[in-house]
């Protein structure tokens, strides 16, 4: 009685626990309540009670959970005449309640079952398995035995850290040797059902090479499947595709088991039956009805008799495809599965065969018709599988004469282009994708036949050339395309078509690799159709008084000029795609294809500057206007694509002294850029002409460029127009390209002819007056807001200027210094007056950073000191802290740039800097660390710790005197130390970030010191040895116990093993015990067993065992102590 009186307590409990007016405090408190009823020794047995004598959902879980508590962590102290009780009663239960529990409590049952089976099988549980393979051979029982055997595959394979190494390596040593046997019931299970309700089951599937159509006519016609059978294969092929993802591939899994997996898999592919419903539903409305009880025949599903729907047989051919792709992961295949890959191939084909199957007399869109009617899932793993083919197995299977590939090639495409959703297709593009890849890789290692081996897929690849230009083409696929979004960017800055067009053009450059003349002869047509549209423009365009308007208003022609723009626009970007393939050592032989799309470009973009078409007035200027522009746009930046060629071109005609073809090629492509650079042109298109006046001038580099009247024009704009200036980011491009017409040196020309004197000054005159107004600002500058932006634009130009001839020639970057001197003197002068503005600062520091890292040189060793000297007497303590603890803000980023300054410094070889470096390490120690120690600021924190290692990287002599040949012949002698606090300061600072959770800065300095000691031998250094190597590997194992660093696992093991290398012998000999005797919750006897399991090894792998071996065991050592009833006696 007392019992059903807990019984009664607990119902109403809980009911009030989960009941919507229950406050949180009074949540709290019956928590609190429950937790010390299931903390009682023997609590479980009143839950025994419970769970045979309740049928509250509530009441259920929580005595479940109580007993999932006891076997996962206080196993060890329950009695074993207890645990003998347990392991007979709890699957007694099972047995007798399973088809009236829910499935969930039912689930979680079976859970504990199998969890007390990982704990004692096959020791005190000898039966544990064979049980489970009896419910399995039972037909009215099968459902369940399934439910405990994915159950039994997935806790004991990959169990989680309850259990020691040595016990997780025996279950999966005991379960591999069950494999066969398990194997053969589930083959059994899933043949018997297709034998059982199979009409055609007796046509094998055709071998790839037969005509389809015979074979599918007949097999089309789904298969009727009652709902109890169908939900026993569901569990089956679930069983099979837990097991496939841990077993190795052997002789286990036999054909007659992929047949069957394969037979559920063409579930997939059929099509919903056009009949009227069965009156009864079949689950389709309820999506879990269909394996709500394990089919277990219990609770009213999957009665007798009541057939499968559609939504089910896909569920199964889905499964099936899991199981598929389980096995197509392995990348390990041995050779006596070749015959066995071949056979899954010829499956998969006739699949395939299924999925794009057409009959004669219907047309092909009824394939994306059918694709579309197939479950989206099943559509998603099949081109899942296709994947895993192509680039994991298709090396295996290519050479072998029975596997059909060109054929396979063709369906493959079929497939591809009758996808019935956007993102399906560009998976599918993907695949073709890395098809070419492969290709064209065997192609570059069998240059003696590649003409054979493309001539093979000649066809294949022109039809997949074909269409994928198709599928870009507006005039095409205008209502598909306009479904993309051309608005929002994406986290790689693109948006929705922009990615859709970039996966397209990538595989037309790829079939171009392979194929150019019948690429170059496909796309020229198309482009010459889009193009005489648009260069048939003019005709249109009628003037009334001094406006101009566009006459063409009828809807469908606007409509075909939309489609006729955004295609030429997309062909354009295709043309510039292709350039590379013209250059290097093909130049010569397809110079005349390469010079025909030049001045085809060059045309067409001067023809655009003319006419000026985003001038003209037209009829829906919010969809074309945008159109003219953007092709304009593409016609410069496809011209620009065409730099690397023009210079090749350039170098050539220099050596064959007639240069009219390339110098009108120069002045045409100027005369349509510098018209657009002004700040009343659109701006995507003042941008396009900026970036191709940018190539022009770095990458071609013609003599005669600067002295062009076009050229000369822009010149005129930016030095004298100082109240028209453009938008900043054109503003900095044309400077840079004038700037960069005059230091760079003109290729093929002897020193003597670069005329450098001459574009010394006029590089003088560039600078002196686009700083005209910087150099003349007051000094202390007066608070009106126009300095600021005087200073910002200025600066943002000038550190554009510097970084782009920063990998450039010391004349270069001479003159340019010579340019800047009094700007940067001024920029010098200013930055006390602005240390309060952290915008203004940070962008002075991302100047002289720039300036630093490019003309360091050219500065000199006593202006560089007295930067640096200003900068570090304005950064105290107290600016320092102001700045960095406005987390994110502009303060902490000048603090970035000011450590990422002094990074430049300390690298910079010789003995130049040295002197400083007492006072960087000063800053970086007394004042930077105090104030990030033990705040998270990971972006200073990141930055200072860099500066550090840098200090002690490239200045090591500033710290060790002796090279490292004297160390290694003074073995055991003094090693001569200077600067000996700051080295170990320095090294406590990197011992503490490892007590810390951010997981980028442990990662970062971790690898800091493992490249200090392949370079300087850290970990050897008698300093190092005898008073850190003890705190670092003990700090490191520590983060392993605590798990807070996992995905280090590896970095962390490598670092360990590194530094135990040191001493091997010290290392098992006295850092081990004296660790683990550190360790809290160990009695000795497992202390003593931890080290001897840890075998002194010396090599990295099994060091690393070891390491995995000991962190695991100590915390299920601990787990079990923990878990034992207070005043246990451990022997």
């Amino acid at each position: 009685a007392s019992e059903e009186a807990s019984l009664r307590a607990l119902e109403s409990l809980m009911t009030e626990f989960f009941h919507s007016c229950t406050t949180n405090d009074r949540k709290r408190e019956i928590e609190e309540l429950l937790n010390s009823f299931a903390g009682q020794p023997g609590s479980w047995r009143h839950c025994l009670y419970f769970l045979s004598n309740s049928r509250n959902e509530y009441v259920m879980m929580y005595s479940l959970t109580v007993f999932e508590n006891l076997v996962n962590k206080m196993w060890v102290g329950v009695a074993s005449e207890d645990k003998a009780e347990l392991r007979s009663c709890l699957p007694k239960l099972l047995l007798s309640q399973h088809a009236l529990l829910p499935f969930f409590i039912r689930n979680k049952l079976c859970k504990v079952i199998v969890d007390i089976g990982r704990q004692d099988w096959p020791m005190f549980y000898h039966d544990f398995f064979s049980n489970t393979l009896q419910l399995v051979q039972s037909p009215s029982l099968a459902p369940l035995g399934l439910v405990l055997l994915k159950m039994t595959s997935e806790e004991l394979v990959c169990p989680r850290e309850d259990l020691s190494v040595a016990r997780k390596e025996e279950l999966k040593k005991l379960l591999l040797d069950q494999i066969p046997t398990v194997l053969n019931l589930l083959t059994g299970i899933l043949e018997t059902v297709w034998d059982k309700h199979s009409v055609t089951a007796t046509t094998p599937p055709p071998s790839p090479t037969s005509r389809e159509s015979g074979v599918l006519a007949g097999d089309s016609t789904p298969m009727l499947l009652e709902a109890e059978s169908g939900a026993l294969c569901l569990l089956a092929l679930e069983c099979l595709a837990h097991l496939f993802s841990w077993i190795p591939l052997s002789s286990s899994i036999t054909p007659a088991l992929l047949a069957s997996i394969f037979h559920f898999a063409r579930f997939g592919c059929q099509q919903p039956i056009k009949t009227k419903p069965l009156p009864t539903s079949n689950g389709d409305s309820a999506p879990g009805s269909f394996l709500a009880n394990g089919g277990s025949g219990g609770g009213g599903h999957g009665r007798t008799g009541q057939m499968v729907g559609h939504a089910e047989r896909a569920k199964l051919g889905v499964m099936a495809m899991n199981c598929i792709n389980e096995l197509m992961c392995k990348n390990c295949v041995p050779v006596d599965f070749e015959e066995f890959l071949l056979r899954m191939f010829q499956q998969t084909f006739y699949l395939l065969q299924r999925l794009t199957n057409t009959h004669s007399h219907t047309n092909t869109h009824t394939i994306k018709n059918r694709l579309q009617d197939l479950d989206e899932s099943y559509v998603e793993k099949f081109t899942d599988f296709l994947r895993l083919f192509v680039s994991v197995h298709l090396r295996r299977i290519e050479s072998n004469a029975q596997f059909p590939l060109v054929e396979f090639l063709a369906l493959l495409f079929k497939y591809t282009f009758n996808q019935p959703s956007q993102e399906g297709y560009l998976s599918c593009l993907e695949i073709c994708s890395i098809f070419l890849d492969y290709l064209t890789t065997k192609i570059r290692s069998r240059l003696a036949d590649s003409d054979s081996v493309v001539n093979r897929y000649k066809d294949a690849l022109v039809l997949l050339l074909r269409e994928v230009l198709n599928r870009i083409q507006f005039r095409l696929n205008q209502s598909q395309l306009e479904e993309l979004d051309d608005e929002t960017l994406d986290d790689d800055q693109q948006t929705e078509w922009q990615r859709y067009l970039r996966q397209s053009l990538e595989v037309v450059a790829r079939v171009m690799e392979l194929l150019p003349s019948q690429t170059f002869s496909v796309l020229f047509p198309v482009l010459q159709e889009d193009l005489d549209i648009y260069l048939g423009l003019q005709q249109f365009i009628v003037r009334s008084g001094p406006s101009r308007r566009l006459n063409i208003t009828a809807e469908a022609d606007c409509r075909k000029l939309h489609c006729a723009l955004r295609d030429l626009s997309s062909l354009l970007q295709a043309v510039g795609r292709l350039a590379e393939f013209f250059t290097g050592d093909v130049f010569t032989t397809r110079f005349n294809d390469a010079l025909a799309i030049v001045q085809r470009l060059v045309e067409v973009s001067c023809y655009g500057s003319q006419i000026c078409l985003y001038d003209v007035e037209m009829a829906v200027p919010s969809v074309l206007k945008p159109d003219l522009i953007d092709v304009h746009a593409q016609s410069l930046a496809a011209l620009q694509a065409y730099s690397h060629w023009l210079a090749q071109f350039c170098g050539e005609v220099q050596r064959q002294q007639d240069q009219t073809q390339f110098m009108d090629l120069i002045t045409s492509s100027m005369a349509a850029t510098t018209p657009l650079i002004n700040a009343k042109v659109p701006e995507k298109l003042l941008l396009s002409a900026c970036h191709l006046l940018v190539s022009m001038a770095t990458t071609v580099r013609p003599v005669f460029l600067v002295s062009l009247p076009a050229v000369q024009n822009i010149f005129n704009l930016i030095t004298e127009n100082h109240n028209h200036r453009l938008p900043q980011e054109a503003q900095v491009l044309v400077c840079r390209a004038l700037s960069n017409m005059l230091l760079l040196p003109w290729p093929s020309l002897p020193e003597a002819e670069q005329q450098w004197p001459n574009r010394s000054a006029n590089h003088a005159r560039l600078l002196s007056s686009l700083t005209h107004q910087y150099r003349l600002l007051p000094r202390p500058p007066s608070h009106h807001h126009n300095s600021k932006a005087v200073i910002q634009q200025t600066l943002c130009v000038l550190k554009d200027l510097v970084d782009s001839i920063s990998g450039e020639a010391t004349k270069s970057r001479q003159i340019c210094y010579n340019s800047l001197q009094e700007s940067v003197q001024v920029t010098l002068a200013l930055f006390p007056h602005f240390i309060q503005q952290p915008d203004v600062t940070d962008e002075m520091l991302s100047f002289f950073l720039t300036l630093f890292q490019a003309l360091r040189v050219q500065m000199g060793v006593a202006f560089t000191e007295q930067i640096i000297q200003t900068f570090l007497s304005m950064f105290t303590r107290d600016q320092l802290a102001v700045s960095i603890l406005q987390e994110g803000s502009s303060g902490s980023k000048v603090v970035q740039k000011f450590l990422k300054i002094l990074q430049v410094v300390v690298q910079e070889p010789g003995q130049t800097f040295k002197p400083l470096l007492p006072s960087i390490l000063s800053l970086c120690l007394d004042q930077v660390y105090p104030i990030v120690a033990e705040r998270s600021c990971p972006d200073v924190k990141a930055e200072m710790f860099e500066l550090l290692f840098q200090i002690l990287h490239q200045n090591w002599r500033f710290f060790f005197k002796s090279s490292v040949l004297s160390s290694v012949q003074r073995t055991g002698a003094e090693e001569l130390m200077e600067n000996q606090a700051q080295f170990i300061a320095a090294m406590q600072a990197f011992g503490q970030s490892f007590l810390q959770p951010d997981i980028h800065i442990f990662k970062q300095n971790l690898s800091y010191l493992e490249v200090l000691n392949t370079k300087h031998k850290l970990y050897h250094r008698k300093l190092f040895r005898n008073t850190m190597l003890f705190h670092f590997l003990n700090v490191l194992l520590q983060v392993l116990l605590h798990k807070s660093h996992d995905l280090l696992q590896d970095d962390i093991t490598l670092a360990l093993y590194n530094m135990a290398a040191v001493d091997f012998q010290a290392f098992y000999s006295s850092f081990l015990p004296e660790f683990l005797n550190g360790c809290q919750g160990l009695d000795p006897h497992q202390r003593t067993t931890l080290a001897r399991n840890f075998r002194p090894e010396r090599d990295l792998p099994s060091f690393s065992q070891g390491v995995y071996r000991i962190v695991n065991d100590l915390r299920f050592y601990r787990l079990c102590n923990g878990s034992l009833p207070p005043g246990t006696l451990k022997l």
